[in-house]
């Protein structure tokens, strides 16, 4: 009789706890509670899964077809999930998931409870979507005109016009493609432009953020992050001038003292991209040692018959060897990988995650030379980032910051580019580079990865002044140029007023996708190389023979456990966590970026110093003088 007694209290007692407010039942993380918000959660988390899958359904739609019927239907979608989106992020504000005693549902409430543009009403979100798809779309459909035929109008920025960026010496003819276009893909969508701060400013208020700045910054999970970055910059600025310099003064002795000025800015339109984001298309102008050529890999390629898919299995079987996920029938059958001839598309190189059976996709117009041998790298980086994470809820099923899903298929292009690997594929027969080739190899990369930082930080740096209504809007373009010079020492070739409108000129001004992810990646890729070149045993500090500038992990199993592991977190834990696992650091160090340049920083400083080069550079005089103030960090 005593037992059945106990049995009926013990019962009262825990329907008793079950009544009780949420998280005062039991400090056990297996409270009824708590398993009511884990499956409110799990619930939640297949609803946006089928969201996110069906959004991306249709913007890959538009993007390998664009017509106006698929960027309606696009933003048709977007706004359907917007509104789902919005009161799911309303119903976790209004409860108490926020002080679950669970970590991870704090976590996904945390994530979820941020609307980003769902929280405009559906006019505005529709505005702000026709805003940005319309940008899109110009800058997808932009044709200019034939410098040497002024009735071709047909050329498109890939291949035509980035191959004139690249073989033409003729500054005229440069800046007639520069100025085409400029004025087609920027100028012409100013309004767009202005719509979209109008609406991104409207909804950021609306997230109780001061501007769609601090919206962005946010994602970073670290107040300190926008000092970190401006910190960082300040590091790498002194090698940046040390190529700068060097580049101008072989850049006046081609083209001489009328074209490019002894001290000022450099004129892009000479610097072999529409942007000057990167100079190594034309480092025939510069090279330190022209005694000591490049390998021709293209020609190579060619001589191999290398095709698109190749460079893609290439690729695959990189990832392979380290121990990770082939790539899955469906990416080969459903990835648009070549210019199609019978439709527009969107071209700029883009991965794709479809949240659904491992369907994951590459867009891109591929051809086959060493650019897009890394670039393929590269995306993959991303798609493999997918593979791994594709386990998570879909609220984790993305980098812990923005910074890293782009260093990570850069990561891997670091080993790709190494003499050792290219040997080991067969498009070289030298594994080690002398000294003099190995600084031509290291002033090649620079080109690319150094050139890159004045660049990537102004993008956003001029985006966040003109979201926080730092710059008017008169300025807005004489803003965008003064930072450029500021930041970069490049300038426009023509002078810009303020009936001009360049920024969009750009794909990811168009897209809102935030940029200093970029700038961040170009750091973090580099502490990631080191942790990776360690485990394969490819690299130890003051080895001659293990440098982080000859380091090929393919084939380490080691560095694969170690990078499936990194990747497999997702964004389910902050990035300092997991970045302390990865690489034992906590912060974003640009100290593992300076050891794998500095043989050439070493020898930029003492060649510049040889010929006497002056460093630095002054105001442009390419904009109003009226322009707005300087904007040094």
């Amino acid at each position: 009789m005593e037992k059945i007694q106990v049995i009926w209290v013990l019962s009262l007692l825990l329907v008793f706890l079950a009544r009780l407010p949420d998280g005062l039942a039991t400090d056990n993380s297996c409270s009824a509670s708590t398993l009511d918000a884990r499956r409110f959660f799990e619930r939640e988390n297949e609803l946006l899964r089928q969201r996110y899958h069906e959004e991306y359904l249709a913007s890959y739609t538009y993007n390998t077809n664009v017509t106006d019927d698929n960027r309606q239907a696009m933003i048709a979608v977007y706004a359907r999930n917007a509104v789902q989106n919005k009161q799911l992020a309303q119903k976790i504000k209004s409860s108490d998931y926020h002080l679950s005693e669970d970590a991870d549902i704090r976590r996904q409430a945390l994530h979820l409870s941020k609307m980003g543009a769902s929280a405009l009403n559906t006019e505005d979100y529709l505005a702000l979507q026709n805003a940005i798809s319309s940008m899109q779309s110009n800058y997808a459909t932009t044709n200019v005109c034939s410098y040497t035929n002024r009735s071709d109008c047909s050329l498109t920025l890939e291949p035509h016009i980035q191959e004139r960026l690249s073989n033409s010496r003729d500054p005229a003819e440069l800046a007639w493609y520069w100025r085409e276009w400029y004025d087609k893909a920027g100028t012409s969508q100013k309004d767009n432009f202005a719509e979209y701060v109008r609406l991104t400013r409207k909804a950021a208020h609306l997230n109780d953020h001061r501007s769609y700045a601090d919206y962005w910054v946010q994602f970073y999970e670290d107040a300190d992050f926008e000092r970190q970055l401006d910190a960082s910059f300040k590091q790498l600025l002194p090698f940046y001038r040390q190529i700068h310099g060097y580049v101008r003064y072989r850049l006046r002795q081609h083209y001489g003292e009328d074209v490019v000025p002894a001290e000022g800015n450099i004129p892009m339109h000479l610097l072999g991209n529409m942007w000057a984001q990167s100079w190594n298309e034309v480092i025939d102008l510069f090279t330190p040692y022209p005694e000591k050529p490049f390998v021709d890999v293209k020609a190579e390629m060619v001589q191999q018959n290398y095709t698109v898919q190749k460079l893609f299995e290439l690729g695959d079987q990189f990832f392979q060897s380290l121990g990770m996920r082939a790539l899955p029938p469906s990416f080969w059958n459903l990835s648009l990988i070549t210019r199609p001839d019978d439709r527009q598309v969107v071209c700029h190189a883009s991965a794709w995650d479809f949240y659904q059976d491992s369907d994951v996709r590459i867009k891109m117009c591929t051809e086959v030379d060493m650019h897009y041998f890394f670039v393929v790298h590269h995306e993959l980086g991303h798609i493999q980032y997918y593979l791994q994470y594709e386990q998570q809820p879909a609220v984790f099923r993305g980098a812990p910051n923005p910074g890293f899903h782009e260093a990570v298929g850069d990561v891997i292009a670091l080993s790709v580019m190494s003499a050792k690997h290219l040997k080991s594929i067969g498009l070289t027969d030298n594994g080690r580079l002398d000294e003099k080739s190995r600084i031509n190899e290291l002033f090649k990369q620079a080109l690319s990865k150094i050139v890159f930082l004045p660049f990537g930080y102004t993008m956003d740096k001029y985006r966040y002044a003109v979201f926080r209504n730092e710059i008017e809007e008169p300025q807005w373009n004489c803003g965008f140029w003064q930072m450029r010079s500021e930041y970069g020492g490049v300038e426009p070739p023509v002078s810009r007023t303020d009936k001009d409108f360049d920024p969009p000129a750009k794909y990811h001004i168009d897209a809102d996708v935030e940029y200093l992810r970029y700038f961040a990646a170009h750091i973090f890729q580099f502490q990631f190389h080191k942790a990776l070149c360690s485990l394969a045993g490819q690299y130890a500090p003051n080895d001659s023979r293990r440098t982080l500038d000859n380091c090929d992990i393919f084939g380490s199993k080691e560095a694969g456990r170690a990078l499936s592991k990194f990747l497999s977190h997702g964004s389910s834990r902050h990035w300092k966590e997991v970045l302390q696992e990865f690489t034992g650091e906590t912060e974003m160090d640009t100290s593992a970026l300076l050891e794998y340049f500095d043989p050439l920083y070493q020898w930029l400083k003492q060649e510049n110093s040889r010929l006497g080069v002056p460093l630095g550079w002054g105001e442009t005089n390419k904009i109003p003088t009226d322009c707005c103030g300087q904007f040094s960090t």
